[in-house]
């Protein structure tokens, strides 16, 4: 490749990341959490806040991106806390406060929710997305970048090819 891979829309992105919000690390990609993510930059695969301030960095760049709610999970919906029946749930589950569970929606998707409330026979659940209202703090290193292939841009993902 004559002139320097930069992050550009169509590429393979390879980025290590740390996450903190409020002053805790909640996820990374570390070792044990299986390394760096791919994606393929533009596609809207990662946070819009943080996928635009990844353009122009080469391989080996660190950066500090701090995104807010409005381009990371949004802020909280007082609309999507819900309230359901104890027999609402599987006999397999025993509803718990603090308990985060897999809810299937009408279209056939599934989103996290988490208990927030109990009282009597109604369970109150919150449907927001976890980090949904909250600052977020990345610090990222570009590690790989490559052209995405003809077949991941018509798929719109990436194929691993056995390693890096």
């Amino acid at each position: 490749m004559s002139e320097e891979a930069v992050v550009k829309d169509a590429m393979v992105v390879q980025l290590d990341y740390k996450l903190t919000v409020d002053g805790e690390t909640i996820d990374s990609t570390d070792f044990e959490n299986g390394g760096p993510i791919e994606f393929i930059q533009g596609q809207g695969h990662i946070i819009p806040g943080l996928e635009s301030e990844l353009y122009g960095m080469r391989i080996g760049e660190t950066r500090q991106v701090a995104v807010e709610p409005a381009q990371a999970y949004g802020a909280v919906d007082p609309e999507a806390y819900v309230t359901l029946k104890r027999e609402d749930f599987p006999e397999s589950m025993s509803p718990e406060l603090g308990m985060i569970f897999e809810m299937g929606e009408p279209d056939g998707d599934t989103l996290l929710a988490r208990v927030v409330g109990m009282e009597g026979d109604e369970v109150e659940v919150d449907m927001n997305h976890p980090l949904a209202g909250k600052d977020l703090l990345f610090d990222v290193k570009v590690v790989g970048l490559r052209p995405a292939t003809e077949e991941e841009l018509d798929h719109g993902h990436v194929h691993s090819h056995g390693g890096h």
